[in-house]
């Protein structure tokens, strides 16, 4: 199973508050490790603006209004200091892009964020510091214990709707209705 290009959604009494209704999208996953960033939260007081300014980037860049109001994401609880930008597959940088699917691209390299302040960088980003990541069999292993549910990753609910929504959104796209949902893992 690979789980790279879909989206965990966090299960009710999943048991880490730092994830309770959390939705990430899986940016590398293999037998080693896995890595995502949570999509559906925004960290407290930080713009785009001010992450400009913490990385000296931007120095001459006059900042597209739509650019300096985007949300800087709390994309996990691992490296904090480290920033990814999810986005639509619309953007590439040589060499600095990987392309996750059809639809979506990760880049984290100090290029894509000069592009997005003067407008010209991908259609739909998600600016995220800090990433989510398992060891061998961790991932699976809470899978197992119904701490998450997988599903497939759509610019729809990734960049098209709301944080707020993009737990309920994530689990009605495969019929799940959020509210007949159980923390009790079942065994047959």
């Amino acid at each position: 199973m690979d789980l790279t290009g879909k989206l965990l959604v966090a299960m009710p009494g999943m048991g880490d508050p730092r994830f309770e209704r959390s939705v990430i999208y899986i940016c590398a996953y293999s037998d080693e490790a896995a890595m995502g960033l949570v999509i559906n939260r925004t960290a407290p007081d930080l713009t785009f603006r001010d992450l400009l300014s913490q990385l000296d980037i931007g120095e001459g860049i006059e900042v597209a209004p739509a650019s300096a109001r985007a949300p800087i994401y709390f994309g996990g609880p691992v490296e904090h200091g480290r920033g990814f930008v999810l986005h639509s597959a619309d953007y590439t940088a040589e060499g600095s892009t990987l392309m996750l699917s059809p639809a979506f691209g990760m880049t984290a390299t100090t290029d894509i964020l000069e592009d997005i302040a003067r407008g010209e960088g991908p259609r739909d980003v998600i600016l995220a510091l800090g990433y989510a990541g398992w060891g061998p069999g961790q991932l699976e292993g809470e899978i197992g214990e119904n701490g998450w549910l997988t599903c497939d990753a759509t610019p729809e609910i990734v960049f098209g709707t709301e944080n707020g929504g993009k737990w309920e959104a994530a689990l009605r796209s495969f019929g799940v209705d959020p509210r007949l949902l159980s923390s009790d893992a079942g065994r047959a």
